[in-house]
């Protein structure tokens, strides 16, 4: 009898149990996915810069010659090469901090002057200034691609402050060419297009500088130029660590 029992009871649950089974609620296994690392987000950088240059100011001041103003006749042409160091947040935002060696060559104006302070003709500016900015930046993405994804390309905006310390030689007619130095404000503004590879972003773009004073402060012919204007056109390597 116990035995006839007990095979009931197997048959029982092998019939039975599938379809209890059956009737159970399916829950399937939760699988997270984490978050993409676009390889940007608290990011710092190094950055190099190479660029060509045109100077252009309205005009230069001598204080002891007559008249004391001279139209500027001639643009400047030259070159820049920089470094620095930044910090991109990944939303498109980064800031840097920037160092640049320009020389420019060959502004000139024809003085005319009355008073014998400065030998008549035409006088040429030789001027090397470094170049400490601290600039802000905006990238953004073309199309649907928003900044943020590592590989694709982008436009950028973006404004710096900071100091020129120019040394300025000027020759023309006359006595020995002269030598001083001066340091001023500066200021630019950046845009530009570039692509992201990664942990290599390149861009190339336009670059006004701008520096309030250009100036020969020694007793010997002094003079000033306000309001010098520097064109570049850019190309910029910026390497990421992360």
């Amino acid at each position: 009898m116990r035995k006839l029992i007990a095979a009931f009871l197997l048959t029982g649950t092998a019939v039975a149990g599938p379809a209890i089974a059956a009737d159970l609620p399916y829950y399937p296994p939760v699988i997270e996915i984490p978050d993409v690392d676009y390889g940007v987000s608290g990011s710092f950088y190094l950055r190099g810069s190479a660029a060509g240059n045109a100077m252009w100011a309205k005009e230069v001041f001598h204080p002891t010659a007559n008249p004391r103003t001279y139209a500027i006749t001639d643009y400047g042409y030259g070159y820049s090469v920089g470094a620095g160091v930044g910090y991109e947040t990944g939303t498109g935002l980064r800031v840097d901090a920037t160092v640049d060696y320009l020389a420019n060559d060959n502004m000139r104006a024809n003085i005319t002057d009355t008073s014998g302070a400065l030998a008549n003709g035409v006088h040429s500016l030789q001027l090397r200034s470094t170049v400490v900015l601290a600039n802000a930046y905006y990238d953004f993405g073309f199309g649907e691609m928003g900044y943020g994804a590592a590989g694709g390309a982008f436009g950028y905006v973006g404004a710096g402050a900071g100091l020129a310390f120019n040394d300025v030689i000027t020759t023309g007619p006359g006595p020995a060419d002269t030598h001083g130095t001066n340091t001023s404000l500066a200021a630019a503004g950046m845009v530009g297009v570039g692509y992201d590879f990664g942990h290599i972003v390149a861009d190339v773009g336009y670059r006004g500088l701008y520096i309030d004073q250009v100036a020969n402060n020694t007793a010997v012919a002094p003079y000033s130029i306000n309001g010098a204007w520097i064109h570049e056109v850019r190309g910029t390597l910026r390497y990421r660590f992360n």
